[in-house]
């Protein structure tokens, strides 16, 4: 689907960039044929072109375009005027973001822009560091932006009234797989005001802003920064109060309509950007004055450093830029997974790796890499279940393979197979932000032998695991699992090799008053015949949405076996991106009742119809009344089912094999520690205990005669292999609308664990 939209995209970008070009060109020589600014900032936009000129009296081009300092200084003072009126001005259109944590523990006033070119977001919020410190720390990029891959200042002009010019060259990695990576040639101005606040400010050097122009990049699209920055005001008891604004045009043209959304939203920006600078600047505030306590007695800043390795190394492998070293591998004839390799250790040892991963005798690095779109997902929901859930989707001899290339003598390259051998996960946690919205683990993975040819496989592994996202009601965040085995020394340089998932939601791009609704559930109750709001208003409740999904998995390999690797990594992403389809179109939430849970895996009725098949098959047999329904319309049914307080649960009806669980409430789901999609592994008699499974073979005549029976107290095992004590059990048949048997159903009563 991608590939049929991409080349759609490029017979029209060229139609469309066209008719975009002629059409600002005839703006232009319209609104401005008495004036020589050729500027498309937001300001002018909104501004009068007359306020503008008294704002800036010189905005005289020519003079400028030598590249001397006076010229650049007065880029910088204008870049400085116009920053000002974006930060505690009106020259943007701001709406306050929903979806940011209002209270005493939210990060600050978080704003987006709407009707204005390009993406913008606005931050404003309290620290307690001094104002130079968080200048110097905002000046950092790559040590909180973790979409920066290089920061280089290329020159710095003092200026007379105590500040500095800088020339900076910046690139910045692309997010997926499917779009080019982004790049920025910016002045940056740092000066002080008159009330002693201190400001860092940027915009892009442009044919129309004058000043030199900036190195090229083959591989890298060129982005605008439009004019942002910091303010930074001192505070009379000490600490900042800091205004923070991010303008960018990300030349959204030039990437894939179904990607569009990624580069015209002004929420991704925000959170990636704007509300991580002010994150991160807390996170060294809380550290600096001992508010947090770590575990393990790893330093702060070490455990900040293993994240952005993580980050670091995952953001490389998505890319695979040439001049890193790596170069694309032939395919299989189906383009769905792209297989990179990375031969040259001396370029590619950044400092997230390490000299003992690679083999002495020739080898490197494989990366595996898809990206795929994913319906009525939120991100964080997804992420949140691949954490959990590791066994859904894990194959164990692929995990063995990678711990296993951290010694000297690598295991077999294994035959990836999904669900091949299942293990259990511990996950211990090691370190969070202040809010919660990223945390550091080790993830222990619990081995076992099978048979004796896979004694091999029975120590235990580790993974250092980076997940963040995870918070579903942030707007506009991206969602990320990153993981590299490790193994028991975990010395400070461990060496890492990040594999994972990344999702990002892909909001329709929201203009106008629709931006400021309120999305509560009230609100999603106002669509009535004619009442349609509008078709790119994101809506939290109906989960009409879209996010794109990429993975990336990185293996050694030592040339011998290289081809080997390429083809287990190739069948194991697409086994991978099987099974991450099967969970997203298991935990999608229903649209009738998106708050209910979750919805049963393709191939079986409809949620509804099956709770309607439950209730009346338990009516006409035991002639009592399931469930106190007052209304049998819409999914009333369903939620007094799905909320029940007993554990209630359907496994299939094969007279040759063993009953599989179908579907169970969410008490049954708590008693058996599972999930929906994970109940579908699960056989009747793996839980019942001895005897319970000679009762219920005892009572199975008498259930398929008369329909139903009662069975004893008793007690039974959970997934995890805990025991559940229960009073009583009813087994019943459930009948579909033909009467004929569709599945069996059992109701544990008052169930507890022992």
């Amino acid at each position: 689907m991608n590939k049929l939209l991409m080349e759609e995209n490029d017979r029209l970008q060229k139609q469309v960039s066209q008719l975009v070009y002629e059409n600002g060109y005839m703006r232009q020589q319209l609104q401005s044929a008495s004036t020589a600014t050729t500027d498309t900032s937001c300001e002018s936009v909104v501004m009068s072109g007359q306020h503008q000129q008294q704002q800036n009296p010189t905005p005289q081009h020519p003079q400028r375009d030598a590249s001397n300092p006076a010229g650049l200084l007065a880029i910088a003072e204008e870049t400085l005027a116009e920053f000002l009126s974006k930060a505690t001005g009106t020259a943007v259109d701001w709406v306050q973001m929903i979806g940011m944590k209002p209270g005493p523990d939210s990060i600050g006033i978080v704003a987006v822009s709407r009707n204005c070119s390009g993406v913008a977001a606005r931050a404003c919020g309290l620290v307690s560091l001094e104002p130079t410190k968080v200048a110097e720390i905002l000046k950092d990029r790559p040590s909180w932006f973790r979409d920066c891959r290089c920061l280089d200042v290329l020159s710095v002009i003092p200026t007379g009234n105590g500040g500095t010019i800088e020339l900076i060259y910046m690139q910045t990695y692309a997010p997926t797989t499917l779009a080019s990576a982004r790049d920025f040639w910016t002045l940056r101005y740092t000066t002080s005001l008159e009330d002693g606040s201190l400001v860092i400010c940027e915009r892009s050097l442009t044919s129309s802003t004058g000043g030199p122009t900036g190195p090229p990049a083959s591989s890298f699209i060129r982005a605008e920064m439009l004019p942002s920055g910091y303010l930074i005001r001192p505070c009379e008891g000490g600490g900042s109060i800091i205004h923070i604004v991010d303008h960018v045009d990300l030349d959204a043209w030039s990437v894939p309509e179904v990607l569009r959304p990624l580069y015209e939203s002004s929420k991704i920006l925000a959170q990636k950007t704007t509300v991580a600078a002010l994150r991160h600047i807390r996170q060294i505030a809380q550290e600096t004055s001992g508010e947090i306590q770590y575990g393990g007695g790893r330093q702060p800043a070490v455990l900040r450093t293993f994240s952005q390795r993580l980050c670091r190394g995952f953001n490389d492998a998505v890319n695979g830029f040439a001049d890193d070293g790596w170069s694309l591998m032939g395919s299989d004839g189906v383009e769905d997974v792209t297989i990179v390799i990375n031969s040259s250790p001396s370029k590619f040892l950044g400092p997230q790796y390490n000299s003992t991963m690679f083999p002495t005798f020739g080898g490197g690095v494989l990366c595996a890499k898809a990206s795929m779109l994913l319906q009525n997902v939120p991100p964080a929901l997804l992420v949140r279940f691949l954490r959990e859930h590791r066994s859904e989707w894990a194959d164990y001899g692929v995990d063995a393979y990678s711990a296993a290339c951290l010694k000297a003598s690598p295991y077999e390259v294994p035959c990836a197979r999904p669900g091949g051998f299942p293990s259990s996960q511990v996950i211990l946690p090691l370190a969070h932000t202040v809010e919660h919205e990223e945390f550091l683990e080790v993830v222990r993975l619990e081995g076992h032998a099978f048979s004796p040819e896979d004694v091999a496989l029975t120590r235990d592994m580790y993974l250092l695991q980076l997940c963040s996202g995870v918070d579903e009601n942030a707007a506009g965040a991206c969602a990320q699992l990153v993981f590299a085995p490790i193994d028991e020394s975990f010395a400070d340089d461990a060496p890492l090799l990040p594999s994972g998932f990344r999702v990002i939601p892909l909001d329709p791009k929201t203009d106008g008053p629709a931006a400021t609704r309120t999305l509560d559930l009230a609100s999603t109750l106002e669509v009535g015949a004619g009442g349609a709001r509008p078709a790119n208003e994101s809506d939290l409740n109906n989960y009409n949405l879209r996010s794109v999904l990429t993975i990336a998995f990185q293996f050694t390999f030592e040339n011998h076996v290289r081809d080997n690797v390429a083809a287990m990594a190739r069948q194991y992403v697409r086994s991978v991106m099987a099974s991450v389809q099967r969970v997203a179109m298991a935990i999608a939430p229903s649209r009738l009742s998106s708050h209910m849970g979750l919805k049963p895996l393709p191939g079986s009725p409809e949620a509804l119809t099956l709770a309607r098949w439950i209730c009346r098959s338990y009516r006409i047999h035991t002639g009592g009344e399931l469930l106190r329904v007052d209304s049998q319309g819409g999914d009333a049914v369903l939620k007094l089912l799905w909320n029940h307080s007993d554990a209630i649960m359907c496994c299939s009806l094969k007279t040759n094999a063993s009953p599989v669980f179908t579907f169970a409430n969410q008490a049954g789901l708590d008693m058996l520690e599972t999930t929906l999609v994970a109940l579908q592994d699960i056989m009747l008699d793996k839980i019942l205990d001895e005897a319970g499974r000679k009762i219920l073979c005892s009572e199975f005549s008498k259930i398929m005669q008369q329909g139903f029976a009662y069975l004893p107290a008793g007690i039974c095992t959970s997934s995890m292999g805990r025991p559940v004590s229960y009073e009583q059990a009813i087994a019943w048949k459930v009948l579909n609308d033909e009467d004929s048997n569709h599945c069996l159903a059992f109701m544990f009563i008052n169930w507890s664990f022992v």
